[in-house]
């Protein structure tokens, strides 16, 4: 059978609360009933030595041969001790000065009265406590002490049952026994031990209550963030869990909360990159079509007799299959860039030069004024910097006007390429999807020279050497590309 949480936290705070309540009231009972008896003890050896006092000069007549010194020393033992008994010493002793009693140990003189602890009343028979003296003869009687010495020790009378503490004295050839009833202290312990369970159960029953109250509060958030996570394995992305506190359950809700923030993140940027494939796939069978259909149609007029014709078919053939290349070499950069495969070769690149060799590669024909400022020496792979810089004034050809111009900062972290035209600029509309693959400014997609793939290509070779590439209208298009001056990679 498997517990819950609550369970398990109840029991565990009663088991530690009901342990180390029972512990420490049995410790503190033991520790009680060991001074209660020490003081006990200590009080009937103040009571007997001081009854003992002064009724020993009486002893010591009798002993030197006074018959009635023995009545009055029980006389004056009866005023101040309530049960006790003179006895013999045993083994037998030999003296110059007294007569010794021969044979083993005897009970000369006891009490003459005896009271009853337990009520107070006199015993009209008073308990023989000669079986009582026989359990602890061996341990007192027969211990060899200096006069006066006291021993106590604790035994049962076998003659009620009680518990009695024995306190002794011995005097030359005689001991001074007496009993002290154990019953009322042994009643007073027994109510306090009572008290102490009393309290115990108290304390229990007050874990109790706080388990239940501590393992509500544990369970409440526990609960809510399985909830919470049952919703977001349910799609509820935007699920969150309320954090209250800085304990660990609060840790436990903060930590949630970011996982559901960095899935839903994910989901969001897994979902937009299922919809950029599909757009993709679309818009390259869109993009191919086009000039496969234009082949098509050209490879059927070359069989015309007209050589005009065979020639202006051979030149649009030529021309649909260069497009098709471009596109083609287009496409397979962007898949390297998505299968994090792109080749990066980095070295120190003089970007002026660069720039003058880009003119004349991507627009020949067209005047572009460039402007240099500063170290323009950065550490990059050319061939990347060369086609970013191609993508960037073929396209202010294509869409703008001139004059066109390149503007070259250098800085101490970072070189600046400012490419601007003197066209109507970029549409509003546009300038949020500007970097998108297959983005042209027709809308009506009419077949052009470009792939609508030159901008992805270009802020994509940015961003692999970590830096960024923006756009913006001033008189015109702008496209700023910056460039860390150390390559990141």
């Amino acid at each position: 059978m498997r517990f819950g949480l609550r369970a398990r936290v109840i029991a565990a705070v009663v088991l530690v609360t009901t342990t180390a309540t029972a512990v420490m009231a049995f410790s503190a009972a033991r520790v009680q009933e060991d001074d209660a008896l020490d003081r006990f003890t200590a009080a009937a050896k103040t009571s007997f030595g001081a009854m003992f006092g002064q009724a020993w000069p009486h002893l010591e007549q009798f002993m030197t041969g006074n018959p009635q010194a023995l009545d009055l020393f029980s006389q004056g033992m009866d005023k101040a001790a309530v049960d006790w008994m003179l006895v013999t010493r045993y083994p037998q002793m030999t003296n110059d000065d007294f007569t010794m009693p021969k044979g083993p140990p005897e009970v000369v003189k006891s009490s003459s009265q005896s009271l009853d602890w337990a009520t107070g009343a006199e015993n009209a028979d008073p308990p023989d406590r000669k079986a009582a003296l026989e359990g602890v003869k061996d341990v007192v009687l027969l211990r060899t002490l200096g006069p006066g010495n006291l021993l106590s020790t604790v035994t049962i009378d076998p003659a009620t049952g009680r518990k009695l503490l024995v306190v002794s004295a011995n005097f030359v050839a005689y001991w001074v026994v007496q009993f002290f009833d154990l019953t009322m202290f042994e009643q007073d312990l027994a109510a306090q031990r009572w008290k102490l369970v009393w309290i115990a159960l108290g304390v229990t029953v007050l874990g109790v209550a706080a388990a239940v109250f501590a393992a509500g509060r544990i369970q409440r958030p526990v609960r809510r963030v399985a909830s919470a996570a049952r919703d977001l394995g349910d799609g509820a992305f935007d699920v969150r869990v309320p954090v209250k506190g800085r304990d660990e359950l609060a840790e436990l809700a903060k930590s949630f909360n970011t996982m559901a923030d960095r899935v839903g993140t994910s989901i969001e940027e897994l979902r937009a990159k299922d919809r950029q494939q599909q757009r993709f796939v679309a818009d390259v069978a869109h993009d191919l079509r086009t000039p496969l259909a234009s082949m098509v149609a050209t490879v059927d007029t070359l069989d015309s007799a007209t050589p005009e014709t065979r020639t202006r078919a051979t030149e649009l053939l030529g021309t649909q299959t260069r497009r098709m290349a471009r596109l083609v070499e287009d496409l397979l950069e962007i898949s390297r860039f998505d299968a994090g495969s792109a080749d990066f070769r980095p070295e120190p690149v003089d970007l002026p030069a660069l720039v003058e060799d880009a003119i004349e590669t991507g627009v020949p024909e067209t005047p572009v004024e460039v402007t240099s400022t500063g170290d323009t020496t950065v550490v990059g792979d050319p061939r990347r910097l060369h086609t970013i810089v191609v993508n960037l004034l073929v396209n202010a050809e294509r869409h703008g006007r001139t004059p066109i111009t390149v503007t070259l900062t250098g800085s101490a972290e970072a070189v600046q390429i400012r490419v601007a035209d003197s066209g109507p600029g970029i549409s509003e509309d546009l300038l949020p999807i500007l970097f998108d693959r297959f983005v042209r400014g027709d809308h009506a997609r009419q077949a052009t020279e470009g792939s609508g793939l030159g901008l992805s290509i270009a802020r994509e070779n940015v961003l692999i050497h970590g830096g960024s590439l923006d756009a913006h209208n001033d008189r015109g298009a702008v496209f700023t590309v910056r460039l860390p001056r150390e390559s990141p990679m």
